[in-house]
């Protein structure tokens, strides 16, 4: 198998090449750059920047390297952002699955692996969101997370192709200093940078139904997250035709917050 990672350069992405490179698998990163670092990829990896718009470098990317499965984790994430930003983030969201999964199906990549987000649950009322629980996603970013999992199951049913979305809860950590989240809007870079200063870090939110009324969040460390893509591109080599929805998470809150 050689699988394609779109995002490949990017924090979450870069730990799933490295997850994938270690299980023994062949990859090639797909990335436009934007926000990815060309550092991040190990050496001996190909690496093709380009958008996931470009839907011809995409299918030559395909068959030039002879993919057999991709990860498709390129994706615009800020939820802010995407309140400021719809079109956007439905242009380089939606559009660029749509675009991708027409060449998966035209080059008969038969295995697709979808980054999708816990955001798709909105504010739920439960203690623990299971895969049942009903989405009503409370951003235009949750919404193309959502509306990405509808598209590549559809692709799927209609093309035979086997696919998995994987719901992100809140992820953490890295495998090494090189590979470390740069993202300015993520809970840990914020607590540090803070603390760096000498600052206390900020906290939003006094009045949840938790012992100090401070939201409580499921976290995961970002290579457990790369090991599950290794195990959902696995399961899809194993049985044709799968159509996985998990969630990725812990299913418990860190134990400070209990």
């Amino acid at each position: 198998m050689t699988w394609l990672i779109t995002g490949g350069a990017g924090y979450i992405g870069a730990h799933v090449v490295r997850a994938m490179t270690e299980a023994g698998e062949r990859t090639v990163v797909y990335d436009d750059l934007s926000t990815g670092i060309a550092e991040r990829v190990p050496d001996g990896v190909p690496l093709v920047v380009g958008s996931v718009l470009d839907g011809e470098r995409v299918r030559r990317a395909l068959t030039d390297h002879e993919v057999t499965g991709v990860v498709h984790l390129a994706a615009k994430k800020q939820v802010g952002e995407s309140v400021d930003l719809p079109l956007h983030y439905y242009r380089e969201n939606v559009e660029g699955l749509r675009v991708l999964l027409e060449a998966v199906t035209d080059a008969r990549v038969p295995s697709f692996v979808f980054s999708s987000s816990a955001a798709v649950y909105g504010m739920t009322d439960v203690e623990l969101v299971t895969e049942e629980t009903p989405c009503a996603p409370m951003s235009p970013y949750g919404e193309t997370k959502l509306a990405g999992e509808w598209l590549v199951r559809a692709t799927g049913r209609a093309t035979g192709l086997s696919t998995a979305s994987l719901r992100y809860f809140n992820v953490a950590g890295a495998a090494a200093p090189e590979l470390a989240d740069t993202g300015v809007f993520n809970l840990i870079p914020m607590v540090f940078e803070k603390l760096t200063q000498g600052q206390a870090p900020r906290i939003f939110g006094d009045d949840y139904p938790t012992p100090d009324g401070t939201c409580v969040r499921d976290y995961i460390h970002v290579v457990d997250l790369a090991e599950a893509h290794v195990a959902a591109a696995r399961a899809l080599q194993a049985s044709p035709g799968r159509d996985l929805t998990l969630n990725i998470g812990r299913g418990r809150a860190p134990p400070s917050a209990r």
